[in-house]
């Protein structure tokens, strides 16, 4: 029997990654498996770039495991999607060895990537997820051999060529299935980038509440929405009425070559 969990990127939003560090297998304990880093970016120089992963194993059992890459990208509401096939699809010219391991615990082993463009390749970001999935077979509380394809996964940014983002924050509105306050981002550059977002939420001249959105990847040419998470879970659904969200868009390298966008949008929150 397999099962497959792909919950590494519900909680990696490359996301930023959006990822999960860490694979915790239930009781008793077994592998506690973690990647690094697991965002990487990268400028092809003469067609080639390279890259290292650290995958660590620090549970008390061996961890075995299969290498693989796939494209990817993230849709405006759902997030981080695998691909079958992709323009942007970087896995024809990446490299990386080993393909399958075996991590003893409390060890580290190192995957090493290589990006070899050919000369006609046009210019443009070109983009992978490597994932780590779990071979490693375990016994049920019935005694029934069960392999657990668990896998986590790096995502990987190659650009062949000078390129950048360009954001706009196109618009917020109320979302009703998720009962938060989302904001659309638009990115029309050449580059994906993992924007944060610090917020003030306004009905007239009352501050509602304020907040923050940590990184999240938008790829280029595509817009993604950001949920506020506004309200929180447990507090009712704000009062219908015209509101006011304003604040920053920020990306960029904290503190060296860091952007930054304001933006002020209304919307309605509708009768429930």
């Amino acid at each position: 029997m397999v099962i497959r969990n792909f919950s590494f990127w519900s909680a990696l939003r490359l996301g930023s990654l959006a990822l999960s560090a860490a694979l915790l297998w239930g009781s008793p304990v077994r592998s506690q498996v973690s990647l690094s880093p697991l965002v990487i970016e990268l400028d092809a120089k003469r067609g080639q770039a390279q890259s290292v992963i650290n995958l660590r194993n620090t549970g008390n059992e061996p961890f075995r495991a299969r290498i693989y890459a796939e494209p990817f990208t993230y849709s405006r509401d759902k997030g981080f999607q695998s691909l079958s096939s992709s323009p942007t699809d970087l896995t024809p010219y990446l490299q990386f060895s080993p393909r399958e391991v075996i991590v003893q615990p409390n060890t580290r082993r190192r995957i090493r990537l290589i990006t070899r463009f050919p000369p006609s390749l046009p210019e443009g970001e070109y983009r992978a997820v490597i994932f780590t999935e779990n071979l490693t077979e375990t016994l049920s509380e019935e005694g029934i051999k069960v392999n657990i394809r668990a896998r986590i996964g790096v995502t990987v940014y190659v650009h062949q060529g000078d390129l950048s983002p360009n954001f706009a924050v196109t618009q917020a509105s109320w979302n009703p299935e998720q009962r938060q306050v989302q904001l659309l981002v638009n990115n029309t550059g050449s580059a994906s980038a993992r924007p944060k977002v610090n917020w003030t939420l306004k009905q007239g001249d009352t501050v509602v509440a304020t907040g923050k959105v940590r990184e999240t990847g938008i790829v280029a040419e595509s817009e993604r929405h950001f949920l506020l998470q506004y309200p929180p879970k447990e507090e009712p659904v704000p009062p219908p009425g015209e509101y006011q969200l304003t604040g920053e868009l920020l990306w960029g390298k904290e503190f060296e070559d860091s952007e930054t966008l304001p933006f002020s949008v209304n919307f309605t929150i509708p009768s429930q």
